[in-house]
Parts: structure tokens; C-alpha cells; sequence
């Protein structure tokens, strides 16, 4: 009898899985029962060795999701190779730093069309073949970001809004499809992204000053969010950003 948080014989598609959040989400919905085809530019063959070692499938495909053009394929190819599609989760993303009056184009379109533009095309070419089939789990990762402003990463905070809004909005549309849309909003987690303040000897202070669980999260702590949202246990949630911050919008 399936569990509600059970992911056997789900596929799950993972932005970014090689390493940080993207590889604890995948691993975390691998340990549920899930297939994983873990997506992105850099090679995922830690992540896929772990998912394989755990009697599941999983396969690497190759993309550069700076730009839309190899979206639909992706998608394509892991519906071709593993029999269809379940869980999407829309990992990828990158960040640039500057302050506003110095801030670049070229900074401002990478960010946006990387962790904006994919996202929403992505989610509208596994949305039309999970609308077809009448079920499927979408789980975009948002930020602190989405409720707060930030310093020096203008681009960032539009995007992360941004991707906040959009799963309101697909939530809006396809709920009543079958497909469920929500979101995880990462707190301050110990990743490459987060490096430079973890570095700052003063940013990293205040930061940890702030968060009452007294630590920054790491990327296994994202796990139990995305099995939840990835599985049948959140049929009845739609359109929700949920915060893993270890308490930091509470203070």
C-alpha cells in the first residue's frame, strides 16, 4: 500500500541537481521512490551514481538553460527515456552582485532569463503534458528574496519575485487540472551561491544572529519540503511558497 509521501514509480525532473540544493532535492525524492533525470549545464554524475546506488534510475541530460531554446526537448527526451513525467522541480538559477547605480544589462538578462525565463518555459512544457495526463507536481525554488528586498543583487530579487508570482499564477490555472504548483523558499543554506557572504566575517554574523534555529541550513534540509510538495500528501496545495529559513521571516 503507497504511502502519501510515496514517489515509487514517479519520475521527477531536477534543474541544476549536480551539486547544493539541486542534488539534495534529487537525492531527497530518489530516498521516496522517485526516477530522477537530472538537468543543467555541469555534469551530474555524483548525483546520478548516488540515485543509482539507491536502486533507482537516473540519467544526466545536458542543458544550458541561460537560454529557452533547449526547454522543450529537454522535456522531449526525459518523457522519451523514462516513460513520462511527474515532478518538475525548477532548480537552476544563478545570482550576480553589484550595486544599483553600477548594475550591467548583461548582469541583469543573465539572472533573469536563467532563473525567470526558463522557469516559466519549462513549467509550461511539463505543465502540457502533465495537464494531459491529468497529474503532475511542479516545485519552483524561490528565495528570501520573493518577501524581501535584499542588497546588491537587483536582478536576483526581480527574478525571485518573480518566479513567487508565476507560481501563483500557474497554481491559479492548473490546480483544477490535477497539476499542483507551489514553491520552497530556501533560507540562508551553505551552498556555492551563498560563498562570498559566508566569507564576510561581519555578514555572516548578523545573518546567523537573525535566523533563530542559530545556523545556516544546508541542502539536505530542503529534502522533507520537496518529497511533501512532489508527492500525494500536498493534493490540496496549491500556489504556496514554503519557507525552510530555520525561523528567519519569524524574527
Amino acid at each position: 500500500m503507497r504511502g502519501p509521501f510515496d514517489l515509487s514509480g514517479r519520475t521527477a525532473l531536477v534543474t541544476g541537481a549536480n551539486t547544493g540544493l539541486g542534488q539534495a532535492i534529487a537525492l531527497a525524492l530518489a530516498e521516496a521512490g522517485a526516477d530522477i533525470a537530472a538537468v543543467g549545464r555541469t555534469p551530474a554524475e555524483e548525483t546520478v551514481a548516488q540515485v543509482r546506488a539507491m536502486g533507482r534510475r537516473a540519467e544526466m541530460v545536458p542543458a544550458d538553460l541561460s537560454t529557452i531554446e533547449p526547454v522543450q526537448g529537454v522535456v522531449d527526451r526525459v518523457i522519451g527515456a523514462f516513460g513520462g513525467l511527474d515532478i518538475l522541480v525548477n532548480n537552476a538559477g544563478i545570482i550576480r552582485r553589484a550595486d544599483s547605480v553600477d548594475f550591467t544589462e548583461a548582469d541583469w538578462d543573465a539572472v533573469i532569463d536563467t532563473n525567470l525565463k526558463s522557469v516559466f518555459f519549462l513549467c509550461q512544457a511539463a505543465g502540457r503534458h502533465m495537464i494531459g495526463q491529468g497529474r503532475g507536481k511542479i516545485i519552483n525554488i524561490a528565495s528570501m528574496l520573493t518577501f524581501q528586498g535584499g542588497i546588491r543583487v537587483p536582478s536576483y530579487t526581480a527574478s525571485k519575485s518573480g518566479v513567487g508570482g508565476l507560481t501563483k499564477l500557474l497554481a491559479n490555472e492548473w490546480a483544477g487540472k490535477g497539476v499542483n504548483v507551489n514553491a520552497i523558499a530556501p533560507g540562508y543554506i551553505a551552498t556555492n551561491n551563498t560563498a562570498a557572504l559566508q566569507a564576510d566575517e561581519t555578514r555572516n554574523r548578523q545573518i546567523v544572529e537573525r535566523i533563530p534555529a542559530g545556523r545556516w541550513g544546508r541542502p539536505a534540509d530542503l529534502g522533507g519540503a520537496a518529497v511533501f510538495l512532489a508527492s500525494a500528501a500536498s493534493d490540496y496545495v496549491d500556489g504556496h511558497i514554503l519557507a525552510v529559513d530555520g525561523g528567519w521571516l519569524a524574527r
